[in-house]
């Protein structure tokens, strides 16, 4: 029986198990002690949310084959107020580095999460602002270099949804089972896409 998890990966948590470095940083082994689960894409040491762990390669692999564009969603705080011209830019898709990203689906949002551990930077005399982000491929610190390349740095970053599963009920550290329901939902929307 395969075994799927949603974990909340609290700022400054590995998104592995272990940590060869020199001085062991935070890693999923102190939060979850479940054998052959494994984290299935990135999120960042700085970045925060939703992560997906399961022992099934099937799903693994769908979910990061970009041809499936399976959808990840983040609630991004940036440093400055933005704009309707840097959202529109987004929505087409950024130069980044060595290639263009696709065009994403965003708006403004106003969340209200705790503030995080260490806290952000903050200036008394640059605003921020919160935007949500909704995008179908995920290469090396895609979201920050995207606003970064619109003009707003990232401050925060939290991963709230994968598909249809968020990150709703689940505070820093938890995890949860997906329900029967889920299980069946994300594995027949995989055969729907073949």
């Amino acid at each position: 029986m395969y075994q799927y998890l949603l974990f909340h990966k609290p700022y400054g948590v590995l998104p592995q198990f272990t940590d060869g470095s020199p001085e062991p940083r935070p890693t999923l082994a102190g939060y979850i002690n479940i054998p052959e689960v494994y984290p299935v894409g990135r999120l960042d040491l700085d970045s925060e949310g939703l992560l997906f762990l399961t022992d099934d390669n099937w799903v693994k692999h769908r979910m990061l084959d970009p041809e499936h564009n399976h959808p990840r969603t983040y609630h991004v705080q940036l440093e400055g107020e933005i704009t309707d011209e840097a959202l529109n830019h987004l929505r087409r898709g950024v130069a980044v580095s060595d290639y263009i990203s696709r065009p994403v689906k965003t708006k403004r949002v106003t969340p209200t999460y705790p503030p995080r551990v260490p806290a952000i930077r903050f200036r008394a005399d640059i605003p921020t602002s919160w935007i949500e982000i909704t995008m179908t491929e995920g290469k090396n610190r895609q979201v920050r270099r995207m606003t970064a390349a619109v003009g707003f740095p990232t401050l925060r970053l939290i991963r709230v949804g994968i598909g249809e599963l968020t990150l709703q009920g689940l505070s820093p550290g938890q995890y949860r089972h997906l329900t029967a329901t889920e299980t069946v939902e994300l594995r027949v929307g995989f055969q729907r896409k073949r």
